[in-house]
């Protein structure tokens, strides 16, 4: 194929799928075995200072907030990032734990821009930024879970995402159109937050599904962490909400409202209150470190996070949600 365009971002973790099968073969149990631990425990055992690691979903919508404050308290550094995240990747930039992205957008929605973010690149904290659209982040795990190194798309064609990516416009040797290729995404850790999820890691989710199926079958450790741990047999009538099965997942964490201060579709509303707190001390570095001491770091675990938002708080948030229905 005759290349027309490069983009001039660089790739973070160039693919490598025939090692990444090799992983799976030889990594990846096909046992059923009770793989339920603690998030501090998911978290030491499979993130590493350095590794290339994305969570799952965007905006504030089922994020795997637990997990991402565990990251934060356990101080893993110089993260790679990929992801469409919002809060969770912002606790990280204002931690001060990234050091490349692999980037879709980062804001806080209605709230504005993301202040953690300009100040992590203008310092030079984050040291590389790689630019791609939502829909090309997503099937860059689907060219991984497909077994290709690359797919072609007609997204970001023209654009300046284009060009600030590592993607590819060539001529489609078929028909001589232009198409861009964009290569598959490997993660070496990936954290996804689920409305259920039984011992051995099989994982359901309830309305929007985001890119959990392609990014679960991209990732060499996968951790869980789940609104419910229920019983096999349970999982087993419904059967087709089973997006990722156990033979993916490394780790399952029980996180009762463990999108906080997210939304978690059918279970409880996002809390704006929380947010517009982040929002405010993320505006100055003293103000950010000061919310990340009162939230993760004199906390020592998830149970003590819901014990400080109050349970009046988080049943007034589930009542809001049902309030929607």
């Amino acid at each position: 194929m005759r290349v027309i365009e490069s983009g001039i971002g660089e790739m973070i973790q160039p693919p490598d799928l025939d090692g990444f099968r090799a992983w799976n073969r030889e990594k990846k149990s096909r046992e059923l075995v009770d793989k339920v631990m603690t998030d501090a425990e998911a978290i030491s055992r499979f993130v590493t200072d350095g590794c290339y690691i994305g969570t799952e979903l965007y905006g504030t919508v089922r994020c795997p907030m637990t997990l991402v404050r565990e990251v934060v308290r356990q101080g893993k550094k110089d993260l790679r990032v990929a992801g469409q995240g919002v809060t969770e990747l912002d606790l990280w930039l204002g931690a001060g734990l990234v050091k490349t992205l692999d980037i879709t957008y980062i804001g806080l929605e209605v709230f504005g821009v993301s202040s953690a973010l300009r100040r992590a690149v203008e310092s030079g904290q984050v040291e590389k930024v790689v630019e791609w659209s939502n829909g090309g982040i997503t099937w860059r795990f689907k060219a991984t879970a497909m077994g290709v190194p690359f797919i072609p798309i007609r997204a970001m064609l023209g654009t300046d995402t284009l060009k600030y990516s590592a993607a590819k416009v060539v001529e489609c040797p078929f028909t001589g159109m232009y198409v861009c290729l964009i290569p598959a995404l490997i993660l070496d850790v990936g954290l996804i937050h689920v409305h259920r999820a039984d011992k051995y890691g099989n994982a359901q989710i309830d309305g929007i599904s985001g890119f959990a199926f392609e990014m679960s079958r991209a990732c060499k450790r996968l951790i869980i962490s789940a609104e419910e741990i229920i019983d096999t047999e349970e999982l087993r009538r419904y059967p087709d909400r089973t997006i990722i099965p156990y033979y993916l997942t490394d780790a399952v964490v029980h996180a009762p409202y463990g999108s906080h201060p997210g939304e978690m579709v059918y279970c409880y509303a996002r809390d704006e209150r929380q947010l517009r707190e982040w929002v405010e001390a993320s505006k100055t570095e003293t103000d950010t470190q000061a919310y990340l001491q009162k939230y993760i770091h004199d906390l020592a675990d998830h149970q003590e996070y819901l014990d400080l938002i109050g349970p009046q708080r988080l049943e007034q948030l589930r009542a809001e949600e049902e309030g929607r229905r």
